[in-house]
């Protein structure tokens, strides 16, 4: 099979099949922002979009600083996946055709670490009919009780949800 259509192959199924695990690797190319990535791997680069988790907002224009937190998270995500090998479990596309993934790095679940770390929330939408977000919940819960990166801001945090909620009406 020639590399293009493999490719082909190897994409569509990655993007049809919800919860397919993945046993194709990746390699992280570029860190976006606290939940996404791009990743190249069997001749294709792929977006991934966290899915289950929302970390703080960054910036849009140059001297926007963001959400607070969205530095770090940005930063943190970085230390765990740029330039390493990622497996994804994969749960279909999003709006703007991202993957909506669970990543790996050497067995670790980097979505739950995020949120352990308190730099990502549980995403405050609909969640895939079988991504287990109980995990999330906890370690969200447990990261609030420590006060663990953004839950430090107290009464003062937004979620990031609403963050882009209320920048939106700005624009």
């Amino acid at each position: 099979m020639n590399q293009t259509l493999k490719a082909i192959f190897i994409l569509i199924a990655f993007l049809l099949i919800p919860s397919l695990s993945f046993a194709g690797q990746f390699k992280v190319t570029r860190v976006t922002d606290g939940d996404t990535l791009k990743a190249a791997g069997h001749d294709i680069e792929i977006k991934v979009r966290l899915v289950g988790i929302d970390a703080p907002e960054r910036g849009r224009k140059k001297n926007d600083p963001g959400q607070p937190f969205s530095t770090k998270a940005t930063k943190f995500l970085a230390g765990l996946v740029l330039n390493k090998t990622i497996q994804i479990k994969g749960y279909g596309l999003d709006r703007y055709n991202r993957v909506l993934g669970v990543v790996f790095v050497d067995g670790t679940n980097v979505n739950l670490e995020i949120v352990k770390a308190g730099l990502a929330e549980v995403y405050r939408g609909k969640h895939p009919r079988l991504l287990n977000t109980i995990i999330y919940k906890e370690a969200e819960s447990e990261a609030k009780k420590t006060k663990r990166g953004m839950w430090s801001l107290g009464d003062k945090y937004i979620s990031p949800k609403e963050w882009r909620k209320i920048r939106r009406k700005d624009m």
